[in-house]
């Protein structure tokens, strides 16, 4: 019982961020209101309810990516927004637009994730290229793979005008989420469920293909479920809510450098970590400038860039130790 306090307590706390998120907005809503307005009510459910689950769901997906990218490629400091998958998923929705405007969201989705599998491909085909003498290598030419298609796809969305649609995507914001939008999102609950029952095999596959395939693990499998997981998260939440910078990245390692690198023990506490992360900084950014709002993933990349930068400085200095 008192291993499972802590874990109790961080799940009391997420849900106590959660309950806040949901009454707070420019529309005033309390839980009076809640049984005596008829429009409060539907405010409630049509909006709230959904732009509140898709912060948990978007969190989950980003953290769950990053830690199956983080073993697969035996880094920790690569996630989807590090290694390209991000922009090869907005590559393929804005293809998509152009070539198919009257696509519906789910074949949207198909498009992103297909995009970003193609994108985690080239990027373990070029890292497989190229001598690396140190971890910070990875995520640098993750994300210059990545600024090479976000440049096409720039491109290619000035060429034909959609400028201002390629700007919501990379946005990252979840204040148009509604009802009817975010749903595609509970797909993430089956990517975490697969990851926790799977952990022993991706724990396997991270300590290299040699060793994985020693010990009778079938390494190319588990390879190719590792990145459909990652492209079908990254494909879903661009589509939904766009980038999320950074939170595959800093939660997983943080977790792990708290209580070690059992993916199945940390999962629970990454996925809560990152929910609570995502949650308070969208209270950020809607109560700063309020009734206007600063799209979540301004406050999140700020705070992602800052640890970001302090795990780079860390490997660094244990390097030189």
């Amino acid at each position: 019982m008192r291993r499972r306090l802590p874990l109790l307590l961080a799940t009391l706390g997420v849900l106590a961020l959660i309950t806040v998120s949901l009454f707070v907005g420019s529309y005033d809503i309390d839980l009076w209101s809640l049984f005596t307005d008829p429009e409060a009510r539907r405010m409630f459910f049509i909006s709230r309810v959904p732009r509140t689950l898709a912060l948990v769901l978007a969190a989950a997906a980003m953290a769950v990516s990053g830690v199956i990218m983080q073993m697969l490629v035996q880094n920790r400091f690569v996630e989807p927004t590090t290694t390209g998958t991000s922009e090869w998923a907005a590559l393929g929705v804005l293809l998509l637009t152009l070539f198919a405007p009257a696509a519906s969201p789910l074949v949207k989705m198909g498009a992103a994730s297909a995009f970003a599998f193609a994108g985690a491909m080239v990027f373990l085909f070029v890292l497989g290229r190229i001598a690396l003498k140190s971890q910070v290598i990875v995520p640098i030419v993750g994300i210059m793979l990545g600024a090479l298609i976000s440049s096409l796809t720039l491109y290619i969305a000035s060429t034909y005008q959609l400028l201002q649609t390629l700007a919501t995507w990379r946005s990252g914001g979840f204040s148009s989420v509604v009802r009817g939008t975010y749903e595609p999102l509970w797909v993430v609950g089956v990517i975490v469920i697969g990851l926790y029952l799977a952990a022993d095999r991706f724990t396997i596959a991270g300590l290299g293909r040699d060793t994985a395939t020693s010990l009778g693990l079938p390494y190319r499998r588990i390879m190719f479920i590792g990145l459909t997981m990652v492209a079908l998260a990254t494909g879903v939440t661009t589509v939904v809510v766009g980038f999320l910078p950074f939170l595959g990245l800093i939660i997983p390692n943080l977790v792990s450098m708290a209580r070690g690198d059992d993916i199945r023990a940390n999962l629970p506490w990454v996925v809560l970590s990152s929910v609570a992360l995502m949650i308070a900084c969208d209270l950020v950014g809607r109560t700063l400038v309020a009734p206007l709002e600063i799209p979540a993933t301004v406050v999140l990349g700020a705070v992602g860039a800052v640890v970001f930068v302090a795990m780079i400085l860390r490997q660094r200095k244990k390097a030189h130790v």
